[in-house]
């Protein structure tokens, strides 16, 4: 079973291809649903020496920015490099 660890959001690297992926409106939707009910589901990370590398969660992790968060609950997870 995965554990959630609490991440600094400034550690988290989010590769160039995934970037292009944002959509803004999708962000600003989210920050209200979290507002209103927390965050459901973890973003799932991988370790790439000291810092974090976005594997799933972008928008979740873009609201979180959005909403002056520092740190975001995130799964470790082994995922292959891009």
């Amino acid at each position: 079973m995965l554990r959630v660890h609490q991440i600094p959001i400034d550690s988290i690297y989010v590769p160039t291809a995934r970037r292009k992926t944002l959509h803004p409106e999708t962000v600003r939707t989210l920050a209200e649903d979290i507002l209103e009910n927390g965050m459901k589901l973890p973003i799932q990370v991988r370790v790439d020496g000291k810092r974090h590398v976005l594997v799933e969660g972008l928008h979740r992790l873009e609201a979180a920015k959005w909403l002056g968060e520092t740190s975001i609950a995130a799964y470790l997870v082994q995922a292959r490099k891009h």
